[in-house]
């Protein structure tokens, strides 16, 4: 049986034994994971969901995925408490509200790419 806990330590603890590092050699893991070349899987998915806002922006049919990206659910001020983060509202952070247009022009997206991922390794 694997648990949440089993499945945290085994990426982490799997590369630490490839290179022969014990915990006791205090090494970063970021150091561990430059010198086996795997991906962070965190900034993998988040530069997917960038890829995939851009892909969507770039589409000019009017497919489901793009209305309900575009659809504003609710009609007048939020519900008490926390509020609910939608998909959309984690990419207007870097290029702005005109993320659409932006997306259009793909040179400057992929620039903007690096920037995404970024934001979220200064949050952790």
């Amino acid at each position: 049986m694997c648990t949440f806990n089993d499945n945290f330590w085994m990426p982490h603890m799997s590369n630490r034994i490839m290179l022969g590092i014990s915990l006791g050699d205090r090494r970063p893991d970021q150091a561990i994971r430059n010198k086996t070349k795997v991906t962070d899987i965190p900034n993998y998915d988040n530069k997917m969901k960038w890829k995939w806002a851009g892909h969507l922006a770039r589409t000019t049919d009017n497919r489901l995925t793009l209305r309900t990206t575009e659809r504003q659910p609710r009609v007048g001020k939020r519900s008490r408490g926390r509020p609910k983060i939608r998909w959309r509202e984690d990419i207007v952070k870097i290029p702005g509200k005109y993320w659409t247009r932006v997306a259009n022009e793909r040179v400057t997206w992929r620039s903007l790419t690096e920037g995404y991922i970024l934001q979220w390794m200064d949050d952790a």
